[in-house]
């Protein structure tokens, strides 16, 4: 099945959250728009760190209704937020090989992007084009898909109401402190 992915993190106390949105090529266009349409006049994104209470509600519950699929994947920062965020992403392109995932989309970090790279290339392994997943580092302003990402990890992140409230889009959790 060919997949488009988009990652994007949190952190909360010592864990470190990677979620990826799983969209399929036929739904790009209508998740993009649908997510168009929850910006409020002048606001350029989504980011529910900058969110009201009562807008994460309404955005979680609109998710929610959309049927949005995402996958979580977290790790304890003890070796500091760096490590623990390679570690996610080192699983997840293996996952997403492992669905035959296309693309993978990551929200840009600036200067940090080539640390991303060099797992993302370490996981593809020496036979990497024959899996044809490609992938790239865009800004969340220019990129709605990213906006689930970051509602998932948030919501799933504060835990209690939040956490429950996203739960029915929650996929799957890979707990990488755990063994599988």
């Amino acid at each position: 099945m060919s997949l488009h992915a988009f990652v994007d993190e949190s952190r909360r106390n010592n864990t470190y959250l990677l979620a990826v949105a799983l969209v399929s090529p036929g739904e790009l266009a209508r998740f993009r728009k649908f997510l168009r349409c929850m910006l409020m006049p002048g606001q350029h994104e989504l980011h529910c760190k900058k969110e009201t209470s009562s807008r994460r509600r309404l955005i979680a519950s609109r998710l929610v209704a959309e049927r949005v699929s995402v996958r979580l994947y977290t790790r304890r920062c003890d070796l500091g937020d760096e490590a623990a965020r390679q570690r996610c992403l080192e699983s997840l392109v293996a996952d997403l090989l492992k669905v035959g995932a296309h693309r993978l989309v990551l929200d840009s970090r600036d200067q940090r992007d080539r640390l991303d790279a060099r797992t993302i290339h370490a996981a593809l392994g020496p036979g990497a084009p024959s899996f044809h997943l490609v992938y790239e580092h865009r800004r969340s302003s220019s990129e709605e898909l990213l906006w689930i990402a970051d509602v998932v990890a948030w919501c799933y992140g504060s835990g209690g109401e939040w956490r429950e409230r996203v739960l029915p889009v929650v996929e799957s959790i890979v707990d990488l402190d755990c063994p599988r």
